[in-house]
């Protein structure tokens, strides 16, 4: 069967087709999909402006009422995409199903605040004349979406852009296709009128570019070198745009932590959803004295942990997305070799019962800052250890890096929590928590390369998904 696109409420072919194989299993061909072209592209942004500005139009409750019956058609359907993830994406199935969840509680949470569209008035330093502040919709927004988290990231972009009334063309990674027709699906029951949403399948350098080309704002979720391009092409057409892009995160663990807790934290924001999160704990800064402990109690975890099919009920480390992230995560692991890192546990392809991307969580130690594998985004299950001799040492090779997206400390100094807290240069810090798992009410982005423009999520989001007009009226 030939999945299609999404285009002015009508599903249709595309000019190519794409095969798409089950990442733990590579005999399971899942489906093909067709491709959208030049024309798809056309036809999706000739949909959208046609039915945009009704929905700009209508009013709060109308915008309301789909979002909440998207998030219905979500919850109601919670099961099956759970499956459609966990076999096209490689996630266990706790994980797909906390995903799609969070899905569901964004979309509930912007049918709320359809409802509480903020707005002032002021007086005015003329005599008889007042003045509203209102917001408008930025127009037709252009969605970005990557394959890691391919159900949640698109609902925290299409969610806010329909709720404050504006036309959506959303191209997810072509990687994740099957997931993302299943939500457009969904979307398209809600009772939107056709051509407010439209989704399109295609590769980023075809599809992408020319979403870039024709959009009023672009929202993007992928690598930093992706999405400095994207500004680039955004800033030549003086179109907003909205970048969350890569992580180098530090977890910093204390000599006076709970060394369970923290070992705990760390094999959890380091390895699981296979370390595929922009906000994984992919550098573990540890002071001397907690140090060798901490090594030992977390290789241990790691050598404990199960990988296997992203099916099977046991399974805690599912499979890599595919053939090109695992090649690079193996790269990684000779580069970090090469570079003298000792070997912890882990570090290698495993072969099980069916063929698939399956790779051994791996742990490296006695690594410097410096170092190639703790300088670039290796987005897989691998993470490295960095001694250090105190606080003020572990603060400074934690913000010694181009990223700057989370940051987690472990201690049980308030004095020291709170120092990192101020003084971190993240976007986001956790207190003997994983740096990996945030709230969908609340902001999310970084600092530096990892992040460019307003935050997305809670009520921050009307930011980017609207712009303010003022209006002076003679009383």
């Amino acid at each position: 069967m030939l999945e299609k696109n999404l285009i002015g409420g009508n599903w249709v072919g595309g000019a190519q087709a794409l095969e798409i194989r089950n990442p733990s299993d590579l005999s399971d061909v899942i489906a093909t999909y067709g491709l959208a072209g030049k024309g798809e592209v056309e036809a999706a942004f000739a949909a959208a402006r046609k039915a945009q500005p009704a929905w700009g139009r209508a009013t709060l409750e109308q915008r309301s009422l789909v979002l909440e019956a998207i998030a219905r058609g979500i919850f109601d359907n919670k099961d099956r995409l759970a499956q459609i993830l966990a076999r096209e994406g490689g996630k266990t199935v706790p994980d797909a199903l906390g995903e799609v969840m969070r899905a569901g509680h964004i979309a509930r949470f912007f049918a709320g605040e359809a409802l509480r569209m903020p707005g002032e008035k002021l007086g005015s330093v003329r005599p008889n004349v007042d003045v509203e502040i209102t917001r408008d919709p930025v127009g037709i927004v252009g969605l970005i979406t990557p394959w890691n988290f391919p159900v949640a990231t698109p609902m925290w972009k299409i969610a806010p852009a329909l709720a404050f009334g504006n036309g959506v063309v959303w191209k997810p990674s072509e990687k994740t296709p099957g997931i993302s027709v299943a939500i457009a699906e969904i979307v398209a029951a809600s009772s939107i009128p056709a051509g407010v949403f439209n989704l399109l399948i295609g590769a980023g350098p075809d599809v992408g570019a020319a979403v870039i080309a024709n959009a009023d704002a672009i929202s993007f979720t992928g690598s930093s070198t992706t999405g400095r391009r994207i500004a680039v092409a955004c800033a030549e057409r003086l179109i907003r745009c909205q970048m969350e892009m890569g992580g180098k995160n530090p977890l910093v663990v204390l000599d006076d932590a709970d060394l369970e807790l923290a070992a705990d934290i760390a094999v959890n924001g380091a390895f699981f959803q296979q370390g595929q999160r922009c906000t994984a704990s992919s550098r573990l800064i540890v002071t001397n004295g907690i140090h060798d402990a901490f090594v030992k109690a977390c290789a241990e975890r790691i050598a404990k942990l199960r990988v296997g099919h992203a099916l099977k009920a046991d399974t805690q480390i599912g499979p890599v997305i595919d053939d090109t992230q695992f090649r690079k995560n193996l790269g990684y692991i000779d580069i970090a070799k090469g570079e003298n890192a000792r070997l912890a546990t882990g570090g290698e392809a495993l072969e099980l019962e069916t063929k698939g991307y399956y790779l051994a969580p791996t742990l490296f130690a006695d690594t410097t800052n410096a170092m190639r594998i703790n300088r670039e985004e290796v987005f897989g299950p691998v993470a490295t250890v960095i001694r250090v001799a105190d606080y003020e040492e572990a603060l400074a090779v934690a913000n010694d890096t181009e990223y700057g997206l989370s940051a987690g400390v472990c201690t049980t100094s308030m004095k020291h929590a709170r120092h990192f807290q101020r003084n971190v240069e993240a976007g986001m810090t956790m207190l003997n928590l994983p740096t990996a798992g945030v709230d969908y009410h609340t902001p999310f982005g970084g600092r530096k390369a990892s992040s460019y423009g307003p935050r997305e999520q809670g009520r921050y989001a009307v930011e980017f998904y609207t712009q303010i007009k003022t209006s002076y009226l003679l009383a």
